[in-house]
């Protein structure tokens, strides 16, 4: 069940990609959930079960680019996490390799160049904030560890 909750999710997160793209570019981003020219088939997923979900739980999933994508690349790797609401914590970790695929011709391909820049855009954008957020903690526990220093002396 939560392989397919990751595929609803990677879907959701692939064709979210056409709201936000030019009107030229909107139906190739919907297209490459399907096998009307080049595509993505999911090549492989691991799931890391972490507990239970049961109905009536809600369920959160979320994708991440695992790797930043080059106009080479014949795959995309995604991390996801699928949050149960009711437990408020991860009820599983799925890793997935998307073979990007030419359904005309039959064989792998490569995405089109300005999907691979907006992949790019996304990417940079995680790592970004990464960053961002591991500085934030590095000093908040220097903060926690400067008023336990003070709190021994």
């Amino acid at each position: 069940m939560y392989n397919r909750y990751a595929e609803s999710g990677r879907v959701n997160w692939v064709t979210s990609f056409a709201s936000h793209a030019p009107p030229s570019e909107r139906q190739q981003w919907v297209d490459i959930m399907s096998p009307r020219g080049i595509g993505l088939i999911l090549k492989s997923i691991r799931t890391d079960y972490k507990l239970p979900v049961t109905y009536p739980d809600k369920i959160t999933v979320m994708h991440k680019l695992a790797q930043r994508p080059t106009h080479a690349s014949e795959s995309i790797f995604l991390d996801a996490v699928i949050y149960s609401e009711t437990h408020r914590r991860v009820a599983a970790r799925c890793v997935e390799d998307i073979a990007v695929y030419d359904y005309r011709a039959g064989r792998k391909a490569t995405l089109k160049g300005f999907m691979v820049d907006e992949l790019q855009a996304v990417y940079d954008l995680q790592e970004r904030n990464r960053r961002d957020v591991e500085s934030k903690i590095a000093e908040l526990d220097q903060g926690i560890r400067a008023v336990e220093d003070r709190r021994r002396s």
